[in-house]
């Protein structure tokens, strides 16, 4: 899907749904599902201020589609269609984005339009023994929003060397180069692991070792400033890095400094920019010498990988590190839409767009790497890479063999940077809606918010510290590699939709979800939250469990205690689902199941599940007396009371 197709359905829809929405002066107020405004409770918070909304249609959409289409789009989806099969990587794409990725990007979504809270209290409004899917989500939050910016402090660093002549990765005669630098040599294709990614690829080095490019000596010599000894340089943190991380947050409490109202003006920028800078890559791209064969080689067909489970399975991971899925930011940006959105066809949008900006991105990327290998005169698939190789190995060094190559360097670090600032905000703010909607008295008061999202950024800024010491490099491997790795997210969605289809009820959500939208989405839906999805990542979760890989990065081979680490990382967040279970056991037995009556329920007579036409569970809500007048009340734009 094109930005001007994207950008006239967004127009569209809002213009239709423009009873969904109110003018500025109701950016602040609130309207329930039902009635209070407190996480438990159904009576208000006095003296706090109400919850925002946000302000049209647009902001909702660009906001989630500078979610969606991020960083991963660019680096790590072509590489993948190159990987498993060109062209034919597609079908197990789409196969498992319809019947894997969407129903989870629409159940969150949905879950957060519907609750009007960020993903802890609205798994404990639907279900309150299972809060802890929530915090688990809010734990893998913070992972993401302790260590990803330091991708960005690197960048930020390459944007100023941009601005150098010659550029200072392309010759072997600076202080910080080896006798092992040699300039267009017949190298190595150097993986780093793909930001996201699965932790099953063997992060080592493939070729001739004893000779290495002046971009990987820069990054690991300059950049980074890897030490052999990773435990005792953590402590020893680089300046500039930090000065460079230091900028990054600053401008992510800017972004966020006063919420959603702040937030969604910038999403105009941090949303469409992206878009036109990706198409001046592209067309600079396809017009160099070399071009067609590095787009051959993305899109040529091999229909034996479709009996390849790897292919399968990194098209899982794929489609669920795409949307975002599991980490609550979903629910959070949901839970500022009007009740009534049609975040149905917001969803198939905004699926469509991400997908189809990740297949052109892919041509962006290996048309220049094309250009690049007939440069060097070597095959493509020496120098074809993703994650972090692509972005600090590859792609400088296609573009600085491009007249101009200061301009398009800086171009691509500038794109890079932009591109992965609305991720970033984006999941800050949902961090602080999480923790403000948990301490509403406290933290919904004026100026209070604004204070928290500056202790926030504070508090992950110095998090994020050691990450850029000698030894942060090793330590941000682990973290993105088994801290925030495919199987956490699996588990995740596993609990997500065994929680709406068995214990809520599939049926009793479609009629939520009908009361809010008007119809009712696609039957197909329900039998993927009840068994294809969760089949789905058992399968998968199942394969991965059985591989067995080494991790090694930068020819530092992690010890026994770096896996145990990676392990307590992993394990921390999926401990807190037992563990909050037993504590809503301990504190309120009775009532461990049952949604909390400030939800909306338009059918509390209807059964909360049915197959085959048969009742599985029958109703378990009491009639909600107020349905009628908070109907005439959400048609009037006005707050619903309980």
């Amino acid at each position: 899907m094109s930005l001007k197709s994207f950008a006239w359905a967004v127009g569209h829809q809002s213009g239709e749904n423009n009873s969904a929405y109110t003018d500025g002066k109701t950016m602040t107020e609130e309207t329930a599902p039902a009635g209070g405004s407190g996480p438990e409770t159904g009576h208000s918070n006095e003296g706090t201020l109400p919850r925002g909304k946000w302000a049209n249609k647009r902001e909702f959409m660009l906001a989630m589609a500078g979610l969606v289409v991020g960083l991963g789009s660019f680096v790590r989806f072509p590489y993948l269609c190159f990987k498993n099969g060109g062209v034919v990587f597609f079908i197990p794409h789409f196969v498992c984005l319809f019947f894997c990725g969407f129903p989870v990007f629409f159940l969150e979504t949905a879950l957060g339009q519907y609750t009007s809270e960020s993903a802890v209290t609205a798994w404990r409004k639907i279900c309150p023994m299972f809060q802890g899917v929530g915090i688990a989500s809010q734990v893998m939050l913070a992972y993401v929003n302790m260590y990803h910016i330091v991708l960005y402090a690197w960048v930020i660093c390459y944007v100023y060397y941009s601005f150098q002549s010659p550029l200072p990765w392309t010759t072997c005669d600076n202080s910080w180069n080896t006798p092992s630098c040699h300039v267009q040599s017949h190298l190595v294709n150097w993986s780093a692991p793909p930001i996201f990614d699965s932790p099953d690829y063997d992060f080592s080095y493939e070729g001739e070792i004893n000779h290495r490019s002046p971009e990987e000596e820069f990054f690991q010599n300059k950049v980074l400033r890897l030490s052999s000894d990773f435990i005792a340089n953590l402590g020893t943190v680089h300046l500039d890095l930090a000065v460079c991380l230091l900028l990054a947050w600053i401008l992510c409490y800017f972004c966020i400094f006063l919420g959603i109202k702040s937030a969604g003006k910038v999403v105009y920028v941090t949303s469409t920019l992206p878009y036109l800078m990706l198409f001046i890559l592209f067309i600079r791209g396809v017009t160099l010498p070399g071009a067609g064969e590095g787009l051959r080689y993305y899109l040529y067909p091999d229909f034996y990988m479709l009996a390849q489970p790897s292919a399968w399975r990194d098209a899982v991971f794929d489609v669920l590190f795409s949307i975002y899925s599991c980490l609550g930011v979903l629910t959070a940006l949901g839970s500022y839409n009007k009740y009534n959105n049609n975040c149905y066809r917001d969803c198939l949008l905004l699926c469509c767009l991400s997908t189809g900006t990740s297949i052109f991105a892919g041509l962006a990327v290996f048309s220049t790497l094309g250009f690049m290998a007939a440069e060097m005169g070597v095959d493509l698939a020496e120098v074809a890479s993703s994650g972090i190789a692509l972005i600090f190995h590859a792609y400088p060094r296609a573009l600085s063999m491009v007249p101009g190559s200061n301009f398009w360097c800086l171009f691509f670090f500038l794109m890079i940077l932009v591109l992965g600032l609305d991720s970033q905000f984006l999941s800050v703010e949902s961090l602080v809606t999480a923790i403000a909607d948990l301490f509403p008295r406290h933290l919904r008061k004026p100026r209070a918010r604004m204070v928290l999202v500056l202790v926030t950024c504070v508090v992950f800024f110095l998090l994020g510290l050691p990450f850029i010491s000698g030894g942060g490099s090793l330590l941000f491997h682990l973290m993105d590699s088994i801290g925030v790795s495919g199987q956490g997210i699996l588990f995740i969605v596993c609990f997500e939709t065994t929680i709406i289809g068995w214990v809520y009820g599939a049926d009793r959500f479609y009629d939520n979800i009908e009361d809010m939208i008007g119809y009712k989405p696609f039957p197909v839906l329900k039998y993927c939250w009840l068994f294809i999805t969760p089949l789905i990542c058992w399968i998968v979760l199942s394969y991965n469990l059985t591989m067995t890989y080494t991790l090694t990065v930068y020819g530092y081979q992690y010890s026994i205690w770096s896996h145990i680490l990676g392990a307590v990382l992993l394990m921390i967040p999926l401990m807190c689902i037992p563990v909050f279970l037993f504590i809503r056991l301990c504190k309120n037995p009775e009532n461990m199941t049952t949604p909390s009556s400030d939800l909306r329920q338009a059918q509390p007579h209807k059964p909360i599940l049915t197959l085959c036409r048969r009742v599985i569970f029958k109703s378990q809500a009491k009639p909600n007396r107020h349905v009628d007048e908070n109907d005439e009340k959400m048609m009037m734009g006005e707050p619903s009371t309980a």
